[in-house]
């Protein structure tokens, strides 16, 4: 596995800190490997291997340690004298009432503790209450297409495009690249977006409309890059299969998706009115291969695909995203980090002067500086009136 630099580069800086480094993410998106590149720098770095504990609570090895208090008594039994011990606790929300344990470490041990979870509730509720200023957490995704470029050494555009036709498809589950064929990757998949909907979203929200469940899960991952509300959503079900959905069921599925980090929700923001707009939102999958295999006989969205994948790009570079709203227009990304700003338009390609006037005049009524940009597959350059067209591919490479 490549090392994952993007995420490093975030989380050295807190290495040797009291600060709980909590570390979410979709399942199998990379996270034990981050958590074990993090234990191999903290080894070059002279650490003994006594001081560092590491617990995967998916292993059947500690299966016997069910909630804070046996958390709390095995921890207690390794921690032998007053020297800096390294805690790293992976897949935490098996176990009960965690963030009490993780709390009595951190005031009465000489401690830096990492912890991983699959649910973006681990910072919500009771770890809210028990460890509120305490924590620095830090968002990780599948691999993004440089990343994949730099797993399989891919440098010839050739070979970079063809790789870009398939992340497009399969997405960047990092485990599977280490497949052979597209029959593994479909099963490999399956089981990841299977494992998802049964383990942190089913039995952990106790879902009893599996058959509805299944349907409005199904419709979300495939079509992907789409306006959705509850009221929409509800109509859809309502003329496709004459069925009534109240509204509150489909918030909260939508909800539950969003927490089991299959789908991130991302708002509208009203570029003139200057405020968030509520009710609408924008939906984006978290990787593309989860939704491929869901998508059967259904025709691709190559716009819709590559926005998604623009979307991750910029969370992935630490940018926060919002969709842009104008009273004619919507701005696909509105992306800001610290001070820096900029505006992206994503299509598959520049067809006619139709799709140009839309795509660069979506801009004429934004009348600040900031950088805005349109990017499409097209090779030529498009640029024009100070905006920035740029290949998609190149974009993603760039560093």
């Amino acid at each position: 596995m490549i090392i994952r630099e993007i995420y490093l580069s975030k989380i050295r800086p807190f290495y040797e800190q009291d600060l709980i480094k909590v570390i979410m993410g979709i399942r199998r998106c990379g996270k034990s490997v981050l958590l074990l590149q993090i234990i191999d720098e903290l080894k070059e770095k002279g650490i003994e291997e006594k001081q560092i504990i590491y617990i995967n609570f998916e292993n059947e090895d500690y299966n016997f340690i069910k909630n804070d208090i046996d958390l709390h008594n095995y921890i207690k039994e390794k921690i032998i004298n007053k020297e800096k011990y390294y805690l790293f606790f992976d897949e935490i929300q098996n176990v009960k009432a965690w963030e009490k344990a993780i709390n009595s470490f951190k005031s009465s041990k000489n401690v830096s503790i990492f912890i991983t979870g699959s649910n973006s509730d681990l910072l919500s509720g009771e770890l809210a209450t028990h460890l509120a200023g305490r924590y620095v957490s830090f968002k990780i995704y599948p691999l993004t297409f440089s990343e994949v470029c730099e797993l399989k050494n891919i440098k010839e555009r050739k070979d970079i495009e063809e790789a870009f036709n398939d992340y497009i498809t399969w997405g960047g589950m990092p485990q599977r690249f280490m497949l052979t064929d597209e029959m593994q990757t479909k099963t490999y998949l399956s089981d990841i977006y299977d494992s998802i909907v049964v383990k942190d979203i089913v039995k952990r929200f106790g879902i009893k409309d599996l058959d509805l469940f299944n349907r409005i899960v199904e419709y979300i991952v495939t079509t992907p890059s789409q306006n959705f509300s509850a009221e929409s959503l509800s109509n859809y079900f309502a003329n496709k299969d004459d069925r009534e959905v109240s509204k509150v069921t489909l918030y909260n599925y939508l909800e539950y998706m969003t927490k089991a980090m299959l789908i991130s929700k991302v708002d509208r923001y009203d570029i003139r009115g200057k405020r968030i707009l509520s009710g609408k939102y924008k939906y984006y999958l978290t990787d593309l291969g989860l939704g491929q295999i869901k998508n059967v006989g259904k025709r691709p969205q190559l716009g819709a695909y590559l926005e998604n994948i623009v979307y991750n790009e910029l969370i992935s570079r630490g940018y926060d995203v919002k969709v842009g709203n104008l009273e004619k227009a919507e701005i696909d990304f509105i992306a800001t980090r610290f001070k820096e700003k900029i505006y992206i338009q994503v299509a598959y390609i520049l067809a006619d002067d139709t799709v140009i006037n839309r795509e660069f005049g979506a801009y004429k009524s934004i009348e600040d500086n900031y950088p805005k940009y349109v990017l499409t597959m097209d090779k030529y350059d498009f640029s024009q009136d100070g905006i920035i067209h740029k290949n998609i591919i190149d974009w993603l490479l760039e560093k």
